[in-house]
């Protein structure tokens, strides 16, 4: 079995009863893409852009600490890189992080090795055209944000697009709404990175190339890739992977279940349904060098008593591994 990689810290010993059981079940153990990876297309990128792939974890899973405490927490567990939940009312929501606070969240990342790598918090696509101008103006306080955190490199904003009703009734929607959205990435110099969901217009890796290029495959719109929408629906990863890669720019991690015939977020490589070494290998193989981010869902944090501290710990165990397993070398902190 892969060991850990050193220097980092593992204190299990808090876990409130059902997330110890989650850990004692999980495990530290865990067709290529010939064309390069479009995702490293997204922006110009600066010189400081990683040589190789980090592992990132989103603070939507750690709503119990302030974005200053996560980043420590988070760097000591020994994840590379950050996203930032900037969702309005959440700690990292623009409104509450002052200039102050800004330097000193730069700071700290700066000082622990941590990369920024993306932020959450902007609204869906809306019919409606003044929700849609108040989304337009939430991407611009967002890009705002992401220059302040980090100029050198401006972390990427993603999102979902929702609806409920069919893709192909709902497509044209999306095209005009995010055309202006790709606008103001331009005028902004921000990135965008749009998740298929599953349970929403847009499940499949093949609806969102179809966007992307729907729109003249704009370089600064991308996909999120996150297997778990497309797991346990007849989408083998080797096949979602070949079609998402040219256009991927952020990865998110997380597992999924059927309990009861409806979709159980879980803890990520919780399941052991999911093989991430050969995830990351294939992505490393095509030519894909970005972040890998553990994401908490809502349907396990709303949990009473859940341990978020535990859950990250949890999910850097049970993934870290898999990056030996694929003989991919993460980016070096700092």
């Amino acid at each position: 079995m892969s060991s850990i990689p050193p220097n980092t810290t593992h204190d299990f010993s808090l876990m409130p009863s059902f997330t110890r059981r989650q850990f004692i079940a999980s495990t530290f153990g865990a067709a290529v893409a010939a064309a390069a990876s479009r995702g490293a297309e997204a922006a110009p990128e600066s010189k400081s852009a990683p040589a190789g792939p980090t592992f990132g974890f989103s603070t939507y899973g750690m709503k119990a600490f302030t974005t200053e405490q996560g980043l420590h927490e988070l760097a000591a567990i020994g994840f590379d890189s950050i996203e930032l939940d900037c969702t309005a009312g959440h700690d990292a929501d623009p409104a509450n992080l002052t200039a102050a606070r800004r330097a000193d969240v730069r700071k700290i990342a700066g000082d622990l090795g941590l990369r920024l790598t993306a932020v959450m918090g902007v609204g869906t696509p809306s019919a409606n055209d003044t929700a849609h101008a108040a989304n337009l103006e939430r991407f611009k306080v967002m890009g705002q944000l992401v220059h302040d955190l980090c100029p050198e490199q401006p972390p990427l904003i993603e999102t979902v697009l929702g609806g409920r009703d069919p893709w192909e009734k709902m497509k044209p929607l999306f095209v005009r709404r995010l055309a202006d959205w790709v606008k103001v990435a331009e005028s902004s110099d921000i990135r965008i990175a749009v998740k298929p969901h599953r349970d929403s217009s847009m499940d499949r890796p093949e609806q969102a190339v179809e966007l992307i290029k729907e729109l003249g495959e704009p370089t600064r719109l991308r996909m999120n890739y996150d297997y778990s929408h497309f797991a346990l629906r007849d989408m083998p990863l080797a096949d979602t992977i070949r079609i998402a890669l040219p256009w991927t720019t952020f990865i998110a991690i997380k597992d999924v279940a059927i309990e009861n015939g409806k979709t159980a977020f879980k803890l990520p490589g919780e399941t052991k349904q999911i093989d991430y070494a050969a995830l990351i290998r294939q992505f490393q193989e095509g030519g894909y060098r970005g972040d890998y981010n553990c994401e908490i869902s809502a349907m396990i944090f709303n949990q009473p008593g859940f341990d978020y501290l535990a859950a990250a710990k949890v999910s850097y165990g049970n993934i870290a591994p898999a990056f030996i397993a694929a003989g991919v070398t993460r980016a070096k902190r700092g």
